[in-house]
């Protein structure tokens, strides 16, 4: 994989639009309108969605070789909703720094 990180970037945002996905739309339709279905699919689907965000987490993390605290930063905003936009620029800045790292060890 040539970009764990913009991986992880958009696993990331993905997962975190299914998490205000099942705050703000199925847990509604769960409690307000008794539709537990709702709750059931979008709950599945953000748990998939979970598990691959952790996964793509721990491979940048070993291929970046990045600090502890870095992957523990990511990983509590992902548990934040609206988290993974809100670190999304500091994701960029570390997709970046991959690349430099990366141009500078391959001469």
């Amino acid at each position: 994989m040539k970009n764990p990180i913009g991986v992880l970037r958009a696993t990331a945002l993905i997962e975190g639009g299914s998490f205000l996905a099942l705050l703000f739309l199925a847990m509604p339709l769960k409690y307000i309108w008794e539709h537990p279905m709702a709750v059931r699919i979008v709950g599945a689907v953000h748990g998939g969605l979970w598990l691959a965000f952790c996964v793509m987490l721990v491979y940048a993390t070993i291929i970046a070789r990045w600090p502890l605290g870095r992957a523990a930063l990511l990983f509590v905003a992902a548990l934040i909703p609206f988290g993974p936009w809100l670190v999304d620029r500091r994701m960029k800045q570390y997709e970046a720094e991959y690349f430099q790292l990366r141009s500078t060890t391959n001469k």
